[in-house]
């Protein structure tokens, strides 16, 4: 499949404004592109194709952030995904919830836990002996999502890129000026020679896609 082209963004502390902006899960227009968790659910190889690139960068970074070793890294993001085809066929994203990303955060914690659990290291004296996970200090695998806001952009980037050709150029410009940009939705209205609530219905439908592409609405 071929990667999506690559489109300009702003300063990054502006860009993180669209994850502060996300609506509430609704349930998807069918006039609309399919979103990544239908995709996967019924074994489309696109929508498999759509994860890794989508996901698979974040996922490195969280095997970092817990310390693993390099070399260690790929074998561990392999078995997060194998995991995630097992299981999400009973992931529903709930309202309230930490949704998608914090589901894939739960099963890489898992399998961080694991390569530490399996993996020998020196005891004292020279010894070589199995430290079982619970016997180390856990300051590196916490139970919550530990993605800085730079990652978080940068996944919000990847998922934008495969909505960005849904929408016309009125409709993408609306949302990007009022969400990204932080633009009042009268001035861009004006701008548009469009009603606020047109603004307002041009935003929430990227909103909306970029929830399904991020596997929060189905």
């Amino acid at each position: 499949m071929a990667r999506p082209d690559t489109m300009g963004l702003g300063p990054a502390h502006h860009f993180f404004l669209i994850q502060m902006s996300l609506p509430t899960i609704s349930s998807r227009d069918s006039s609309e592109g399919s979103s990544l968790l239908l995709g996967l659910q019924t074994g489309n190889e696109t929508a498999w194709e759509r994860l890794i690139e989508i996901y698979a960068p974040l996922v490195r970074s969280w095997c970092q952030i817990a310390g693993l070793p390099d070399a260690a890294i790929p074998d561990v993001v392999q078995e997060v995904f194998l995991a995630v085809h097992r299981r999400v066929a009973d992931f529903r994203p709930q309202p309230g919830s930490t949704g998608f990303r914090g589901w894939l955060w739960t099963i890489t914690r898992n399998h961080v836990r694991d390569y530490y659990r399996q993996r020998p290291v020196r005891g004292a004296g020279g010894s070589t002996a199995a430290l079982m996970l619970h016997d180390l200090p856990d300051t590196a695998i916490v139970e919550e999502d530990p993605s800085e806001p730079m990652q978080v952009s940068s996944l919000l980037h990847r998922a934008l890129q495969y909505v960005r050709c849904e929408f016309q150029e009125s409709t993408w410009t609306a949302f990007w000026r009022t969400t990204v940009e932080g633009q009042r939705t009268a001035d861009v209205a004006a701008d548009l020679g469009v009603t606020a609530a047109a603004v307002r219905q041009a935003r929430s439908r990227v909103l909306r896609r970029l929830r399904e592409q991020l596997g929060d609405a189905r």
